[in-house]
């Protein structure tokens, strides 16, 4: 006698659990324009890698004889992938039954993820598109958990000290998946998608207020407040952007970012550079374009844009090599910290420091911001936050002054021992030169034959003195350099300081911050 039967009985339940919600909710989700999550992972992940955990798991139903007549999957896919080779977990909501709102086993199932990310010390792919709890009829089963079982989300905070962690909104994402999307390293969300703490139905009974999904949780509110990193225009872009992120990272803390090879030459001289910041301190310049111009050519990766403006945080290659980029967008507030960006600038230094990636950081810091609005927002709590996160920073840090290096927020693009090059534009002191000769010669340019030839003559004298050359005679950074060697310099620091990395292996723990 053989198992035969319930060898069929398993084949069965496989092939009911590939059809996820059935051929109708499959073509609704079409319909819709977006991919059902098996699609997504089978996109996401190197071609036939997909290694399923629980495709049994769910809900069968019988005839009176025990026989298999139905079956209902968990609805949330979980797995082992390859990414360009590297091994990680990969789960999803599975939209087409119930919305994605977990059943029993799709809730177990999902939380399992960031033990299975922590155990296996790989990194971990979250594709959300569902909701949190559902209404559950009455009936006769426990209801609540025990009082010994682990906090929730206690491995969804381990996870994040210990893998790389990505995640994707898809589609309407509420409720406890909205927060294991943030709970993230990297966020993105595409255009067409919502990110809720409750659905416009929750907040019309208790508020009183109808807001549409997209008023409440659209890409355009919560790309522009930090809550996802990243925009992508569809979930083709959004998956590719979760590829490249990860491309970046190690697999674990334990292990030391990846050098990729490099045709990009080490010695390559961009012309631009010298005429890129402008001799009127007024004008403003492209950070982006100049930053394209030193790092490997293709290898500029940002996130955040939308969201604290005046700081520009990305990923990016040095002849090979990943390194973080910390900089500031003149274009905006002409760079200065605001909370906002206070708040990105310090997320985005831990995360280098957590995951060994070194840090460059090309200065353009008029300072914090300053005014009402800036004072109300707390700017300058979140700023001291982020300037402690730089002063207790491990990983290798150089600092390219390229044009302002003022006041306290200053201190947040320097790192420990920092390797400090400038270029013949950078200035830098206390305060820039003309609040600091309207705090000290107020009174002295006011009664001034010609107030404002006075005034131009002292921030001339300032300016002069807060220029890079006397600080580079003092050997107050380590050189002034011609701006088209910066590339070749960094390079070559890149080179001198990945073999401290190993030394920094390990889970990071970071100290109380205001």
């Amino acid at each position: 006698m053989t198992w035969q039967k319930e060898i069929d009985e398993l084949a069965k339940k496989r092939a009911l659990a590939k059809e996820q919600g059935g051929a109708k909710s499959v073509a609704r989700q079409h319909a819709k324009g977006r991919l059902t999550v098996r699609e997504r992972v089978e996109t996401l992940v190197d071609k036939d890698s997909f290694e399923e955990l629980g495709i049994g798991a769910g809900v069968a139903d019988r005839d009176e004889d025990g026989n298999l007549i139905g079956f209902t999957p968990a609805n949330y896919v979980l797995g082992f992938g390859m990414l360009a080779g590297r091994r990680c977990i990969v789960g999803g909501e599975d939209f087409t039954l119930k919305g994605g709102s977990p059943n029993e086993a799709g809730l177990r199932k999902s939380i399992y993820a960031e033990s299975l990310a922590c155990q296996y010390k790989v990194p971990l792919v979250r594709l959300h598109e569902g909701g949190g709890g559902s209404v559950a009829g009455a009936g006769s089963r426990t209801v609540g958990n025990p009082p010994y079982e682990p906090p929730r989300f206690r491995s969804v905070a381990e996870a994040l000290s210990l893998v790389p962690v990505a995640s994707a909104a898809l589609g309407p994402v509420a409720g406890l998946p909205a927060s294991r999307l943030v709970a993230s390293h990297f966020s993105v969300m595409t255009e067409e998608s919502q990110v809720l703490v409750a659905g416009p139905a929750v907040v019309e009974r208790a508020l009183k207020q109808r807001n549409t999904k997209e008023e409440l949780g659209g890409a355009d509110v919560h790309t522009r407040n930090g809550v996802v990193d990243n925009l992508a225009t569809d979930e083709i872009d959004a998956l590719d952007q979760i590829r490249r992120f990860l491309s970046y990272l190690p697999q674990n803390v334990w292990q030391v970012p990846e050098a990729m090879l490099c045709s990009d030459p080490p010695s390559r001289r961009e012309e631009e550079l010298c005429s890129i910041v402008p001799h009127n301190r007024r004008k403003l310049f492209d950070m982006r374009a100049l930053l394209e111009m030193v790092v490997d050519h293709n290898s500029l990766f940002e996130m955040g844009r939308l969201y604290g403006r005046g700081q520009i945080t990305a990923l990016a290659r040095l002849n090979g090599r990943p390194v973080g980029i910390l900089t500031n967008d003149s274009y905006h507030l002409a760079g200065a910290m605001t909370a906002e960006g206070a708040q990105k600038a310090r997320r985005f230094i831990d995360l280098c420091d957590c995951f060994h990636l070194p840090i460059v950081s090309f200065v353009d810091e008029p300072g914090f911001m300053i005014g009402a609005a800036a004072e109300a927002a707390g700017t300058i709590r979140y700023g001291t936050a982020t300037v402690l996160a730089a002063a207790s920073c491990e990983v290798p840090w150089a600092s390219v002054i390229v044009r302002k290096s003022f006041g306290v927020a200053a201190a947040a693009h320097y790192g420990k021992d920092s390797y400090i090059i400038a270029w013949p534009s950078a200035e830098m002191g206390a305060v820039p030169a003309e609040g600091g000769v309207a705090v000290a010669f107020g009174r002295e340019i006011a009664a001034a034959a010609d107030p404002e030839a006075r005034r131009e003559e002292l921030e001339k004298k300032m300016m002069m003195r807060q220029s890079a050359s006397p600080r580079a005679e003092s050997f107050s950074m380590h050189d002034l350099i011609d701006p088209r060697d910066t590339r070749a310099l960094l390079c070559g620091w890149s080179d001198r300081v990945a073999p401290l990395l190993s030394d920094l292996t390990g889970p990071r723990r970071f100290g109380y911050r205001p």
